[in-house]
């Protein structure tokens, strides 16, 4: 997978974000995810657990889960020797399924976050894309 890992905030909480460029789609931290919406000690255990209820429960989004590499989010000691660590990341698409099953207060006020405020990657795209219209270096070509 050729990536570009990076970090957004949502309410000043790190979620870690990978680009596949060769799939042309971003992959979340679904840990990250958890651990900021659910406001848990150790979001890893709290995913975990949510899984396997999913699972149990025959949620098929489950399945779209894969696990990429990551550098550690916790700041411990080993995120600083460049290793990155297998975690649980969903696409774009399938983030917000799996947030809906979350029992967390400020659920809506991510997915707002996550589908329409310029602070998305989508709205960071449109925002340049705009820029780039505006500055008349983005030009439409006519047959």
């Amino acid at each position: 997978m050729n990536d570009n890992i990076a970090i957004q905030l949502f309410e000043g909480n790190q979620i870690r974000i990978v680009w596949d460029a060769e799939a042309e789609k971003y992959w979340f931290s679904i840990v990250d995810v958890v651990q900021v919406l659910t406001e848990s000690v150790d979001g890893r255990k709290y995913w975990n657990k949510l899984k396997q209820r999913l699972v149990e429960e025959g949620n098929e989004t489950v399945t779209n889960c894969h696990q990429l590499k990551l550098p550690a989010a916790d700041g411990k000691k080993r995120a600083s020797d460049g290793k990155h660590y297998a975690t649980d990341c969903f696409a774009q698409e399938d983030i917000e399924a799996v947030v809906k099953t979350l029992p967390a207060k400020n659920t809506t006020d991510f997915l707002d976050w996550f589908t329409y405020s310029d602070n998305t990657i989508d709205g960071q795209s449109r925002k340049k894309a705009y820029s780039l219209w505006e500055s008349n270096l983005l030009l439409l070509r006519t047959a």
